[in-house]
């Protein structure tokens, strides 16, 4: 059941559109994410569900009480929505202490002499400040500034709290800590949050759901798994994270085989089984049609040798290798994309002579998530050599394969799930 609900939201800035006919519903308790690039309207409607922006149309509920309505000329004031709001800036008073900056909500609502002083301690106790409420702001660290502003928005419990990007001013390795502390802490609270990034990191890390926004509209509203894996538009997929992407069509359909030709270089048509496609609402694929398939790179598996009787192997080149202490990243190309993939320290395929790695017959299992596919096609990757190296090599050799292996695949694009596992590996190195 919805808590917080957006309806026909609209906002312009001089004819620039800002909201377009934006529809929303947000649960309680949930941590709800605005996800889009800079511009794209995620900001302004958090300011217009705040109160700090009046909307030039549609209606904003909190429950059964609406709070905006252009049609009623309804509009509830910023302090009487029960919101509570941490801007980018934070917006600390520098001229007061940790204690003031934290009661001055309190004090707006009538809240004064030891319940305040309560207050003010229970919520600092709970960001973890106990016991700086005499200091001053500016002598505070950027994330002891953050906790503070946290706390001034949860003194007097609001029923939702709204987060516009608290994280973008600290350095990675204390974003990454206030990322943990962050989800925590709504957990403890047990607060509806609606949060604003342009981080994809963030976002899939704390949101129980992600609505990704692009020039004003919804692109797609889903769990972090949904929209990563089943990507509703190519702007979704292409804003989170990065792919390959092969083109590709379909060469012909059989009773129990779809198959499928990879149309940038020579390799044996892909075949995967109908059984695991999910089919739109136009039926089976049908010869001849067109496909583009989108390849996580993560979903990628390294090979120093091709497994003995597996299907769909297309070539691929590995142009380098960077070290980055606990993993390498392979610079691959495949087709006409180029994308860097990540292996263990344990995996080093290094440049120049061949050596072997692994023990001869050694066999690792690994298991990669699922990763979507646009068009009817097979789903599971793994890169090997086209033949098994000899130390005869040269710098000359440095063409792979990539295996591809099926799933199901979901309705919208005519998606495919993608399943991976690190099979037997007779080498783990090889020429760059």
């Amino acid at each position: 059941m919805s808590f917080l609900r957006i309806q026909n939201l609209f906002k312009t800035f001089d004819r620039v559109v800002a909201v377009d006919r934006l529809n929303l519903e947000v649960r309680e308790r949930e941590f709800f994410t605005l996800l889009g690039s800079s511009g794209c309207g995620k900001t302004t409607t958090l300011r217009l569900v705040g109160g700090l922006e009046k909307p030039d149309g549609g209606e904003i509920h909190l429950g059964d009480k609406c709070l905006a309505s252009e049609s009623q000329r309804l509009f509830v004031k910023p302090e009487k929505r029960d919101m509570g709001m941490v801007f980018q800036s934070y917006a600390l008073w520098p001229h007061m202490t940790v204690f003031e900056n934290v009661v001055y909500p309190l004090k707006l609502r009538g809240i004064k002499g030891r319940e305040a002083e309560k207050k003010v301690a229970e919520v600092l106790e709970l960001v973890g400040l106990a016991g700086l409420e005499d200091r001053q702001a500016p002598a505070l660290s950027g994330g002891q500034q953050q906790r503070v502003a946290l706390a001034r928005a949860l003194v007097f419990s609001p029923k939702v709290l709204l987060l516009d990007e608290p994280l973008s001013n600290l350095d990675a390795q204390l974003r990454e800590e206030m990322r943990r502390e962050l989800k925590a802490l709504q957990r403890r609270v047990h607060v509806t949050v609606v949060f604003v990034t342009h981080d994809q990191i963030e976002a899939l890390s704390l949101s129980d759901r992600i609505a990704i926004m692009k020039t004003g509209q919804l692109e797609q509203v889903g769990s972090p798994e949904e929209v990563y894996y089943h990507p509703a538009t190519p702007f979704v997929r292409d804003f989170l994270g990065k792919t390959f992407l092969l083109p590709g069509k379909i060469l012909g359909v059989g009773d129990q085989q779809v198959s499928v030709a990879i149309q940038q270089f020579d390799a044996s048509p892909l075949s995967i089984q109908r059984t695991n496609l999910s089919t739109s609402g136009n039926g089976l694929p049908k010869v001849g049609q067109p496909v583009m398939v989108a390849i996580r790179p993560e979903q990628v598996e390294l090979w120093a040798k091709a497994p003995e009787g597996k299907l769909n192997m297309v070539p691929a080149n590995l142009q380098s290798a960077q070290f980055l202490g606990d993993r390498y990243e392979y610079t691959v190309a495949l087709g006409s994309e180029t994308r860097v993939l990540v292996s263990p320290a344990s995996r080093h395929l290094k440049a120049g002579v061949i050596r072997s790695s692994f023990l001869s017959g050694q066999r690792t299992c690994r298991r990669i998530l699922p990763v979507a596919v646009n068009g009817p096609l097979p789903s599971r990757l793994s890169l090997c050599p086209p033949q098994e190296p000899s130390e005869s090599w040269s710098s000359s050799i440095n063409r792979w394969c990539i295996g591809i292996y099926e799933t199901p695949v979901p309705a919208a694009y005519a998606t495919a799930l993608h399943t991976a596992f690190t099979c037997h590996c007779r080498y783990a190195s090889i020429l760059a």
